[in-house]
């Protein structure tokens, strides 16, 4: 799956990023609204990680999503 189908259906992941990242409140997940970016960003910014920690972690769940 590549991030453009992520993005696509972000209302149906909801449930599989809420478990890799639970500090995502709902008004951020609907901020975020599968921006890539953002949800670095509020990765960041929630867990005190590194952008590129993030990103390493979006790319992760991107593979996971990739195999279910």
């Amino acid at each position: 799956m590549n991030w453009d189908q992520v993005e696509g259906n972000w209302k149906q992941l909801k449930g599989k990023v809420r478990q890799q990242w639970g500090k995502l409140t709902d008004d951020q997940f609907d901020q975020i609204k599968g921006n890539r970016e953002m949800l670095s960003g509020k990765l960041q910014e929630l867990y005190g990680i590194s952008k590129e920690e993030a990103e390493k972690q979006i790319e992760s769940f991107n593979r996971d999503c990739t195999r279910h």
